[in-house]
């Protein structure tokens, strides 16, 4: 059943413990980093990097966000950025480089600098070359800054191009940017580079109908991210959320479930076929392992799990995708966790269940 009532919070168990864990094969592990969600949690973000760091994961996925790295026009300053890859390095992590430029992962998923906007985009447009010329210009050239300024960066594995690229910004935004658009982003940071890295694009894949169906209409016209993705991108990423809350009366949520759907698996199996015939890579940028329930930071009730994602449910989604990958004898070249920050505010509250649940990942799938 897709459609559920549940209490939210419930008690904390030690399931985790239990559950199996799939073997990852040649899959890479890893995690995304987002420094604005960890000062949400109430922690520093540069301790929470080093802490992060000290697993023995093989991949970061790391943000550029073009309205910090220009506060001004014409100004870059990328020295918090700098130190960010510099940890990473050290610590042998393989980076993925979140480019953007007008979306990019981690709240609010959108940055760009306020000079670069006389008014905010118009809702329920496409956003357009021709329509916005000089948007389309000024990311360009932001593109080419920070592409050329970190190409000589060993670490530096792929670049991702925009977040989600051609969907709506959640459900706050009804504009979206077109497929010409981003292309030329793409072909910005193509040129850029002489090593000829790969491009990554992310999509979110719905998990339930109800999702699919709304996603489906509102792209209706050019198609969502991830088949844009398979049109444009070196490497496609799958956003994967198998359960998430709706809306919320007091203790009770109503959660969307798709774990268990089998259109999602249908949809896995081809876009991993498609990957497979038209020589890409696919991975899963951001598989679910933080709560998401009906409100913008997910809630860390003491002694209690919210029931969106438990720590448990960090090794099961895992375990799930791998397996599935596997039975159709495709390989996923990576697999990012996505709540890291979330794991060690937890863990600062008492509960270090979900970074032992991450732990445990790391130990057991060889």
């Amino acid at each position: 059943m897709q459609l559920q009532l549940r209490r939210a919070a419930r008690p904390l168990t030690d399931e985790w413990r239990r559950v199996p864990v799939q073997p990852r094969g040649s899959t890479e592990l890893g995690i995304s980093f987002r420094p604005l969600q960890a000062e949400a949690l109430g922690l520093e973000p540069r301790a929470a990097l080093r802490v992060l760091l000290r697993y023995p994961f093989e991949m970061i996925r790391i943000a550029a966000y073009w309205n910090q790295l220009e506060p001004a026009p014409g100004r870059l300053e990328t020295g918090e950025l700098d130190r960010v890859l510099d940890a990473a390095e050290q610590a042998g992590k393989r980076v993925i480089l979140g480019l953007g430029a007008v979306k990019n992962f981690g709240y609010p998923e959108f940055f760009v600098p306020a000079h670069h906007l006389e008014r905010p985009l118009p809702e329920g447009t496409l956003i357009t070359p021709d329509g916005q010329r000089g948007l389309l210009r000024a990311a360009t050239e932001f593109l080419t800054r920070v592409t050329a300024r970190y190409a000589a960066r060993g670490a530096i594995i792929a670049w991702q191009v925009e977040h989600e690229a051609v969907d709506p910004l959640g459900m706050e935004h009804s504009w979206r940017l077109s497929e010409a658009f981003v292309r030329a982003e793409v072909a910005a940071v193509r040129a850029a580079d002489p090593a000829g890295r790969p491009v990554m694009m992310n999509g979110f894949q719905p998990m339930s109908t109800p999702v699919a169906l709304q996603q489906r209409w509102r792209t209706r016209d050019q198609g969502d991210s991830l088949a844009v993705a398979q049109h444009l991108a070196d490497i496609v990423g799958i956003d994967c959320y198998p359960r998430h809350a709706l809306a919320s009366a007091g203790p009770v949520s109503l959660y969307l479930d798709g774990s268990e759907s089998r259109s999602r698996r249908r949809q896995l199996r081809l876009l991993l076929d498609r990957a497979a015939a038209a020589g890409r890579r696919l991975t899963i940028a951001e598989g679910q392992a933080e709560p998401w329930e009906a409100v913008t930071t997910p809630p860390s009730p003491a002694g209690l799990v919210m029931y969106s994602c438990r720590p448990e449910d960090l090794i099961t989604t895992y375990s799930r995708l791998l397996k599935q990958a596997s039975e159709w004898r495709q390989v996923l070249g990576s697999y990012l966790f996505w709540g890291a920050e979330y794991w060690l505010a937890r863990d600062g509250q008492g509960d270090p269940s979900y970074l032992r649940a991450f732990a445990r990942v790391l130990d057991e799938s060889g």
